[in-house]
């Protein structure tokens, strides 16, 4: 098959302080030209946020935010007025508009590790808003569960023709990939996939446009993001 294979170590790695961070495409202090993100997806940053720490508030203006916790709990609060706690198997959607300030603090004793997920809108200057939901796939196993999309059946709505599944699968399992949209990127969470004759490890990523089959060579998570022609 046609694709390319985005490697763990070819990600920009950041530690300062309380805050240990993978760039999957350039971002902040990290700029590497030959990763500046796929189709409208911009950033995806693993961060590892140790206990009492965070960031604190910060502004965003049009860009979807996809947060994706994974071990922990993170306090979020913003200029809309939304005070909430986004825990592992949660997802979090603000859509920043016109424009929001927000703050993300872990208030716990244990490290959080979580994503960042940054798409671009195809609407721009919009109002605010905020979107949270549980949804974890160590749950219920072996299958695709839409975060987000574009259209009424998606638990949460994203300003973007762009789908965002993610699942759990078990070794020796396969799900399908049938992209909706033009252009497919699947993002490892941990253990080993094989899409075609690739194989996909945790931190690594797959872009490719054709449907595929993925299976697990172990048991693995990972994040399929179904992406608009560009």
């Amino acid at each position: 098959m046609n694709a390319y294979l985005h490697r763990s170590e070819d990600r920009g790695h950041v530690k300062m302080g309380w805050l240990d961070t993978k760039h999957s495409f350039s971002f902040g202090s990290w700029y590497n030209p030959k990763y500046m993100g796929v189709s409208v997806l911009r950033v995806i940053n693993d961060d590892s946020i140790a206990a009492h720490n965070g960031f604190g508030t910060h502004p965003h203006d049009n860009m979807e935010i996809l947060t994706c916790v994974l071990n922990g709990a993170i306090s979020h609060r913003d200029s809309m007025g939304n005070e909430r706690h986004i825990s592992a198997g949660e997802w979090q959607l603000m859509s920043a508009g016109t424009g929001v300030q927000h703050s993300e603090i872990n208030n716990g004793d244990e490290e959080v590790h979580m994503l960042q997920i940054w798409i671009q809108p195809n609407v721009r200057n919009a109002e605010p808003t905020y979107q949270q939901i549980q949804r974890d796939p160590n749950a219920e196993p072996n299958q695709w569960h839409l975060i987000v999309g574009p259209n009424d059946n998606a638990p949460m709505h994203i300003r973007q023709q762009a789908e965002v599944k993610t699942a759990v699968l078990q070794a020796g399992k396969q799900l399908d990939v049938a992209a909706t949209q033009a252009v497919n990127y699947v993002h490892v969470i941990r253990g080993e996939i094989s899409i075609g004759e690739h194989t996909v490890k945790a931190g690594d990523a797959l872009l490719f446009a054709e449907d595929a089959v993925i299976e697990a060579k172990e048991d693995s998570q990972f994040i399929w993001f179904d992406l608009p022609k560009q």
